[in-house]
């Protein structure tokens, strides 16, 4: 008997976002095919572990059904996770796995004689008969938006795994990337903290929703960012963690950012307008 799904993120790093599309030919249910910035840039690119779980196979099955370079994950219960073209194998078959832990590379493995532009093929199965078993994706309780959409990682060490502790390891930096600085942050209750952030080399303002209780466990979150006279930003869901990163270009323009934690609320007054 198939129990509860586990709490999956996107298969790969913290923060970094990816273009999953199911639409391919060799596709017969709800196979996802990611991709980030094209083939020869992919190439190499860092695979993780969706949820914990044990290795069962780390081998090449290209020539059994064109998977290539494959890893299987069972993460108990009846749920499994498939990270197929590999070009690297880095965890053997035997060893347990902790979310959001390199697993492979983003390779171009297939069947033997074929070629394959480099992507990560990614599947999560039940028990039972292909292609049937196989399951719509949920990354961090949020349904996939088939047949195509961008998903930003959450998959930020630990947080599948139903843990906690006492301090958030995740800064308002770290969420929305490399050059963002904080330039603005509010509590929301009492329960966690908003903060809007800026990279001058972009021109872009960044808002993260970031809990301080609860933590590693799932729970409604959100974040927005509105520049005026266009429409709002928003990521919401149950998320471990954090919302966000929302992004929008804000360079001279009057902005409103907020967040919401549980049934705590932050909302800006229309503001910083350099």
């Amino acid at each position: 008997m198939t129990s509860a799904q586990p709490n999956f993120q996107v298969p790969f790093p913290c923060g970094q976002t990816w273009s999953g599309n199911k639409a391919s030919s060799a596709h017969t249910s709800w196979e996802i095919d990611f991709s980030r910035a094209g083939a020869a840039a992919d190439l190499g690119d860092t695979v993780v572990a969706a949820a914990a779980g044990t290795v069962v196979t780390s081998a090449n099955q290209g020539a059994v059904n064109g998977f290539g370079n494959l890893i299987k994950i069972d993460h108990g219960g009846g749920w499994t996770t498939f990270y197929a073209h590999l070009r690297v194998l880095s965890v053997r078959a035997g060893t347990h796995v902790s979310a959001g832990q390199k697993i492979g590379e983003v390779g171009n493995t297939t069947k033997p004689g074929a070629s394959l532009a480099a992507h990560l093929h990614y599947e999560v199965r039940t028990s039972g008969a292909y292609p049937a078993n196989v399951q719509k994706a949920v990354f961090n309780g949020v349904p996939f938006g088939y047949p195509k959409q961008s998903v930003t990682s959450k998959n930020c060490g630990g947080s599948s795994g139903g843990g906690g502790g006492s301090t958030n390891p995740y800064t308002p930096e770290k969420i929305c990337g490399s050059g963002y600085t904080v330039i603005d942050s509010a509590a929301v209750g009492s329960v966690g903290k908003a903060y809007l952030l800026y990279n001058k080399a972009n021109g872009k303002n960044c808002v993260t929703t970031v809990k301080s209780t609860s933590l590693g466990k799932a729970s409604a979150v959100s974040a927005y960012l509105e520049v005026q006279g266009k429409t709002r930003v928003t990521d919401a869901g149950n998320f471990d963690y954090y919302a966000g990163p929302v992004a929008a270009a804000g360079a001279k323009k009057c902005i409103k950012w907020g967040g919401k934690i549980g049934s705590a609320v932050y909302n800006s007054l229309l503001e910083h307008c350099g």
